[in-house]
């Protein structure tokens, strides 16, 4: 056999075909639904992965408020952030973080799942958060994924 009776297929900018996810996240335990989410994004769930190329999906977050954390980390988990200053340095911990801004523990968690480059930061953006059940994406027509069934 002279020729190769398949080719690997390379996606690019203009090949891929993103799609709009929706995930309820109430009950969800942080770390394994960050996991679900930053591999949707990155699009290793498709067959035509391709590593250097945006090829994952818009992935909607509701009720970002009501995620979970096992164990007692709401109360010994630190998130640590620091203002460039001398003695800038800054921790809170997550029952602190959810009472004032929800979102930012899956942002944290999600963003340190993702590649450290541009294309890391350009996949995060396709990444939405919404504290509440409503979200301003209905006419996009996301589809609701259970990530329950997925596990």
């Amino acid at each position: 056999m002279d020729a190769l009776s398949y080719k690997t297929i390379s996606l690019n900018k203009a090949t891929v075909r993103k799609e709009w996810v929706l995930i309820d996240a109430s009950n969800q335990v942080v770390g394994r639904l960050c996991s679900q989410v930053a591999m949707i994004l990155r699009g290793k769930h498709k067959p035509g992965f391709t590593a250097h190329v945006d090829c994952g999906d818009n992935v909607i977050i509701i009720n970002a408020e009501k995620v979970k954390f096992t164990g007692n980390k709401t109360e010994k988990k630190e998130y640590v952030r620091y203002s460039g200053y001398p003695g800038g340095q800054r921790f809170t911990t997550p029952a602190k973080l959810l009472a004032k801004h929800p979102t930012r523990i899956i942002e944290e968690a999600v963003r340190g799942m993702l590649p450290k480059t541009k294309l890391g930061r350009a996949i995060f953006k396709n990444l939405y958060i919404y504290a509440g059940s409503q979200h301003e994406h209905e006419a996009q027509k996301p589809r609701v994924l259970n990530l329950n069934d997925t596990q």
